[in-house]
């Protein structure tokens, strides 16, 4: 589906291990986006709330805790959307909808989750009750195991993955350095990512520490709007979902099919190829992840993923840099900030205000958010209009 909403406003915390509570992340965020886009807050229509919590924090309620953000979004319908890691692109989801269906002009969205409070056993089972939990087997399976087990049946496939998701690693890392708002600041070497040490351990063979994104805490706001007046806006050129089956058992994980129609119906929708992608924004919780995405986007064919790293097109001078923001690797991964993250950060930079991590130029981007083992995919792509 496609009809001219826009992006007006971007807000957007640091990501890491923070003090803020998670109302004072939603409300950072919040007021952020509605100052940059110039609107009256009186003039937004309704608020989504992106948040996956899966008993991370006690706020099982948390949708009104935007309106903490001003007096004036008191009384506008709030909900929250929660689907797993693609928390966030299922609240932006609902707010296109809502403007598609002329039930809102103007829509604030916020992703947001508080996560490093907890411990990482804590953490571990929290995000794996977004597995299917039918089947002992699959049940019992930790998210950094769910994808070991796929750079495991990608060797099988096809070829030994690991010195490509090195690779992946160090480029997400080098790229977090630019970005003032990742929890990362710490470069990695591919010599560090690619050798087991004992600050680099098995996590869960064959994955090594450096495959895996951070337990993050965070926020990200954008505005939505469909009569946009600010000088500075990005139109949602294409917006695709796909929801595959919940047990791995009943599909081949690492065909990735998911994610490649929901990014094939996005470009179709927009009228564009991967060749005309400025930048893509996409969901790296561990490396595997993106290498598989790589051949999802069509940068390659199957299992040949590992030539759009070695020859430098997916880096940030390449001709289609992924992560600039240094993904979830080395930006964060706070599950339901993620998605609206990908959004904030791409309307920087088709706006031309991503600092030193701007792409010059930029016209199309793509972003692409996950939930679970490739269950549930949005993908966007956004298109410059006005700067």
């Amino acid at each position: 589906m496609t009809s001219d909403i826009y992006i007006v406003g971007s807000g957007h915390t640091k990501f890491g291990r923070l003090q803020e509570t998670l109302e004072e992340l939603i409300v950072a965020a919040a007021q952020e986006a509605i100052t940059e886009a110039g609107i009256d807050p009186a003039e937004i229509d309704a608020v989504f709330l992106g948040h996956f919590n899966s008993g991370l924090v006690p706020d099982g309620f948390a949708s009104s805790l935007i309106h903490q953000a001003h007096p004036a979004l008191r009384f506008k319908p709030a909900a929250r959307c929660e689907n797993a890691c693609a928390s966030g692109a299922a609240a932006i989801h609902a707010g296109l909808n809502m403007i598609r269906a002329k039930g809102a002009r103007n829509v604030l969205v916020v992703g947001a989750e508080k996560m490093t409070h907890r411990s990482t056993a804590d953490v571990t089972t929290a995000l794996a009750g977004a597995g299917y939990q039918n089947d002992p087997g699959e049940a019992a399976l930790s998210f950094p195991q769910v994808f070991a087990l796929a750079a495991q049946a990608y060797a099988g496939r096809y070829a030994d993955p690991l010195d490509a998701m090195a690779r992946i690693a160090a480029k997400n890392h080098t790229n977090a350095m630019k970005n003032p708002l990742a929890q990362m600041h710490k470069p990695l070497s591919y010599e560090f990512c690619r050798e087991v040490s004992e600050k680099n351990p098995l996590i869960a063979p064959p994955l090594r520490l450096s495959d895996c994104s951070l337990v993050t805490d965070g926020a990200a706001a954008v505005v939505l709007t469909s009569q946009p007046s600010a000088a500075r806006r990005v139109r949602i050129a294409a917006a695709g979902h796909v929801s595959d089956y919940l047990p791995m058992g009943r599909r081949e994980f690492i065909a990735f099919e998911g994610p490649e129609r929901a990014i094939r119906q996005a470009y179709e929708v927009a009228g564009i190829t991967v060749g005309d992608l400025d930048f893509a924004e996409v969901h790296d919780c561990f490396t595997p992840a993106e290498l598989l995405i790589y051949e999802a986007m069509g940068l390659t064919p199957r299992g040949q993923g590992a030539r759009a790293i070695e020859d430098g097109t997916v880096m940030a001078d390449g001709r289609t840099p992924v992560n600039l923001s240094g993904g979830l690797k080395a930006k964060g991964h706070p599950v339901g900030a993620t998605g609206v993250s990908m959004h904030a950060l791409a309307f920087r930079q088709l706006t031309g205000q991503a600092g030193d991590m701007q792409r010059k130029g930029a016209e199309w981007g793509l972003t692409f958010n996950m939930g679970g083992a490739a269950v549930a995919n949005y993908a966007t792509v956004l298109q410059a209009v006005g700067i």
